[in-house]
């Protein structure tokens, strides 16, 4: 029996939809949440008409919320930075949309351009700055929620993650 008729048989598979996985509604994934911190990103007309520029302190928005998760945007001046902290119980997904932000732990230094995305878990330190001369945007997803941000003086944090981007 060739593909052909197994395709004749079986007919269209998107007309039995109980054979389908229901789409979920929020993610719950890491794939899936970097996935959601990309769709946000490549649709500009959402998040560009709200981010402000503070020049006395970092300028943020809680974006959206979902089940069990926040989305932030972030704006960065000329040398604002978060300082040494953790997430507390919350893993994360921190995505650079406009300018370039710097991030630092113990064990290393990265420029992060617009497009980097870096997923991190409970309990990782760092410290994100604008070393640039111009401003930065940075979209930020915390799961769960974020309840809390230990700052920290200097110590080793564990592993994040790249994600490359195409």
């Amino acid at each position: 029996m060739n593909s052909d008729s197994d395709l004749q048989i079986a007919g269209d598979i998107l007309e039995v939809q109980h054979l389908l996985q229901p789409a979920r509604e929020h993610p719950s994934t890491v794939s899936e949440f970097v996935g959601l911190a990309r769709s946000i990103a490549a649709d500009r007309a959402q998040w560009a008409p709200l981010v402000r520029y503070d020049t006395t302190t970092r300028w943020y928005h809680r974006l959206r919320t979902g089940l069990g998760y926040e989305v932030w945007l972030l704006s960065w001046v000329p040398g604002q930075g978060s300082g040494l902290h953790d997430h507390g119980l919350s893993s994360g997904v921190l995505t650079v949309l406009d300018g370039r932000l710097t991030e630092r732990t113990e064990r290393a230094t990265r420029a992060l351009d617009p497009g980097a995305q870096r997923v991190f878990a409970p309990g990782y330190a760092h410290d994100v700055v604008n070393d640039s001369l111009e401003p930065a945007v940075s979209l930020h997803i915390y799961y769960p929620g974020l309840t809390e941000m230990p700052m920290h003086a200097a110590r080793c944090a564990p592993a994040a993650v790249d994600v490359v981007t195409a």
